[in-house]
């Protein structure tokens, strides 16, 4: 067994997004390579609704696959296929972009006026960059939960762990998709396929990641429950740590326990053309895209 090393910890930076929803983006229009097949990871929280509730209105996808995860409120979701809804507290949904989709999303907050969410999008590889778009909707109660025996908690969105597998199925990365809490000074240490890229989002909380090279606790600074960690390690709040190879990760978690997302992905190795929420492989395939919004033939027919 092989621990992953840290390769970086990094904030979230405050951004405008959509109608002028203000979030913080822990990567995304980057350097692809980094966490392929990974793109953008967006996280939106607010208490205020006036820095949220004008939302994402209409625009386009293609190329890419989008996962929105509410914590707080609700977002209701409409497309140019006639879709629509409202995914509330604790449901994900995973949408296939492909050949090409126009929707909007727009925040609602809880009765306190919160609203918590992250979206991520993934790649997809060349020969499924124009299938058909498709939804994947998913109630809180369809997400598995598993509690271990020290009190670590994990929500399995998609993937498998600790024999449990999550109800998302038939994405092209064949990711994991994790939401995992630990108690206050409990050190864990969580499985994760060698040859996936992965990385971890903090959004509650602090924890010490730790690696081969530097493990928790080499540095004797503070003692928390009775574990000692080293306390200029720890990252917080909306932190991204980015993880090196290897088949497992060890996290310590702080005095006030803590709460993160776990994602890898395979990576797809493939060049990638950006231009806002269209992702293709040429830049040729992207004036294609602009082409297709400008005359009206984004939205393909159903193969």
């Amino acid at each position: 067994m092989s621990i992953r090393p840290v390769l970086e910890t990094r904030k979230g930076t405050p951004t405008l997004e959509g109608a002028g929803v203000h979030l913080h983006r822990a990567f995304g229009f980057h350097d692809p390579s980094e966490l392929d097949p990974f793109l953008l990871f967006d996280d939106f929280r607010n208490e205020h609704p006036a820095d949220y509730d004008k939302g994402f209105p209409w625009h386009p996808h293609r190329g890419i696959e989008t996962i929105t995860y509410v914590l707080s409120g609700e977002v209701e979701h409409s497309d140019s296929l006639g879709n629509q809804g409202a995914l509330k507290a604790g449901d994900v949904q995973w949408m296939t972009a492909g050949s090409g989709i126009m929707h909007q999303e727009m925040p609602r907050g809880n009765s306190q006026g919160q609203m918590h969410g992250f979206q991520l999008w993934a790649n997809l590889p060349s020969d499924l960059k124009m299938t058909d778009p498709r939804y994947q909707d998913v109630e809180a109660r369809e997400i598995p939960e598993i509690t271990d025996d020290d009190g670590t908690h994990v929500r399995v969105v998609t993937g498998e762990f600790w024999g449990k597998r999550g109800p998302v199925d038939g994405i092209a990365a064949d990711p994991q998709y994790l939401d995992v809490s630990i108690p206050a000074g409990v050190k864990k240490t969580l499985p994760v396929d060698t040859y996936r890229r992965a990385f971890a989002y903090v959004f509650e909380g602090s924890g010490a990641f730790s690696d081969a090279s530097a493990p928790t606790g080499v540095l004797l600074e503070k003692e928390v429950m009775g574990a000692e960690v080293n306390i200029r390690d720890m990252s917080g709040d909306r932190t991204l740590i980015r993880f090196g190879t290897g088949d497992e990760i060890t996290v310590q978690a702080g005095e006030q326990g803590l709460r993160f997302l776990l994602i890898s992905g395979a990576p797809l190795q493939e060049p990638v053309a950006w231009h806002g929420p269209i992702v293709m492989n040429t830049r040729d395939e992207i004036r294609q895209a602009v082409k297709d919004l400008q005359n009206g033939t984004f939205i393909k027919p159903a193969h």
